[in-house]
């Protein structure tokens, strides 16, 4: 590559950082607002990490509570509170560093298939509505396309330089990033079966390079993942409990469609639907606009073409094998952005192929200008997409944000806090409030449940006026007025001063 060249990447890539850092941070303290009660409850065990005595996660990595979580992000948000104050914002931004976190590491993923490759792959990445709202989201699945790319790089990096130590190296990586994030990295061990497996077949020399260090490659995986093997050894029900829950083996699993239509719509994510959940989407549009999808068809092709090679083989085969959870798990909408989480690097190197490809075969088949005009249209793609997903994201409504993102409880959580001495009838929920308020917490009371001395309380709030009722009886019950309005003027927190 030319100074020249090596310039223009240089620029160009700081120009997607720059894109990435703005999408993931302007106005994060207001937008997406609320507070959802996963991210409370990542963000109330960094607190007691950081202040109550004597608390740990399960073997030091994985929490029972909220359905079962790994404890990996919880510590990352309690440093980021040690050195800047522990609040919402705070914990957002935690998770929007390690956005901007992912749109590098996909680059860097990118650049072993070429600089420019990198370069679109992050480009898309930084621009994507869909990485764009699970960044701004205080929830660990937002550090699953860092790890995923990075878990990536390290088994392209044993295949490029086997030994002893890539091969340790990339069992560490790889079991860390599938045993320590979320759920869809998992199947990482799946895909590397696969992939040697594979490898014996297309590669015999690389296979037979490979093999001497599955044994250090296996070692390194087992003892990073000893922590994690002890909680599914000892508390399986909780281990396994969250995944078992929403699979479409479960026969009470409540689906919004059947697996035929599930199946359908979510590979429809790419182009044509969206996730109806409104944390992981905006106004449901699909997960890849059009225009990408024809990029990442490009990629996948040449991809295909080159298959015999480690590194597009590995890329193409996780392409399939992290499309697995999304697939087979029904809980919820579908298609469930979140659960697509791991094709996320995967599918950015083969955009980046994908415009690789165009422009080669523009300039072989026309001309080197026609070949300039295609990097010129891929550019201008790439740019318009980003700049529609920000203002798409950014420009959303409050009302569409308003339940996804529990205004309500936080009402709620304000009024106690503004009467201290106050009782707030909530239920699980009631993790905001935690969170929240952690230095000034109100008494908690889970609805249903009789207060037999209401004038303890400066204020009792409730989300409902009939959970006070059943709270406090049919007359203080009737004197409670509303404190709180959702954007279409409908009462959504009530309270009564005994």
């Amino acid at each position: 590559m030319t100074s020249r060249s090596r310039c223009l990447v240089l620029a160009a890539m700081a120009a997607v950082v720059a894109g990435a850092i703005f999408f993931r941070f302007y106005d994060l303290a207001t937008n997406p607002g609320g507070l959802y009660v996963d991210e409370a409850a990542e963000g109330t065990d960094a607190l007691k990490l950081l202040h109550q005595p004597g608390f740990h996660p399960d073997w030091m990595v994985w929490f029972q509570g909220d359905g079962g979580r790994e404890a990996l992000f919880a510590y990352v948000v309690a440093a980021a509170f040690h050195f800047f104050g522990e609040t919402a914002l705070v914990l957002r931004a935690t998770a929007a560093a390690f956005g901007v976190a992912g749109v590098l590491a996909i680059g860097w993923l990118g650049r072993r298939f070429g600089a420019w490759t990198g370069v679109v792959a992050s480009a898309w990445a930084a621009g994507s509505l869909w990485l764009i709202c699970v960044s701004r989201d205080g929830m660990r699945n937002t550090i699953v396309p860092f790890f995923g790319a990075v878990a990536l790089i390290a088994l392209l990096h044993w295949a490029a330089r086997p030994g002893r130590l890539t091969a340790l190296l990339a069992g560490a990586v790889v079991s860390l990033a599938a045993l320590y994030t979320y759920h869809p990295l998992k199947l990482l061990p799946l895909l590397v079966i696969v992939w040697i497996v594979w490898l014996r077949h297309a590669d015999r020399a690389r296979y037979n390079e490979l093999r001497a260090g599955v044994l250090p490659f296996g070692a390194a995986f087992l003892v990073v993942a000893a922590p994690m093997i002890a909680v599914a050894a000892t508390n399986p029900s909780n281990y396994f409990g969250r995944a078992a829950a929403v699979s479409t083996f479960n026969p009470a699993v409540e689906a919004d469609s059947s697996l035929p239509i599930h199946i359908l719509r979510t590979i429809g994510m790419f182009g044509f639907t969206g996730d109806g959940n409104g944390r992981h989407d905006v106004a449901s549009l699909p997960l890849l606009l059009l225009p990408m999808v024809f990029l990442a068809a490009l990629g996948v092709w040449r991809m295909w073409r080159a298959r015999r090679d480690p590194s597009h083989s590995l890329i193409l085969l996780s392409l399939a094998i992290f499309m697995i959870p999304p697939l087979v798990a029904t809980e919820g909408y579908s298609p469930h952005f979140l659960r697509a989480l791991g094709v996320a690097a995967p599918l950015g190197i083969a955009i980046g192929l994908g415009a690789t490809e165009l422009v080669e075969q523009v300039r072989r088949r026309w001309s080197r200008v026609a070949g300039a005009l295609a990097v010129a249209t891929v550019a201008g793609v790439l740019v318009a997409v980003a700049v529609w997903s920000g203002w798409t994201y950014l420009s959303r409504p409050l009302a569409d944000r308003y339940a996804a993102y529990s205004y309500d409880v936080v009402a709620a959580g304000q009024y106690a806090a503004d009467h201290p001495g106050s009782a707030v009838i909530v239920d699980y929920s009631g993790t905001d409030i935690e969170f929240l308020y952690w230095n000034n917490k109100p008494t908690f009371v889970w609805p249903g449940n009789r207060i037999d001395h209401p004038k303890t309380y400066a204020a009792i709030v409730a989300l409902n006026k009939g959970d006070l009722a059943k709270a406090l009886g049919a007359e203080l019950g009737d004197r409670a007025q509303p404190v709180a309005w959702d954007p279409s003027g409908k009462p959504v927190v009530w309270a009564v001063v005994p």
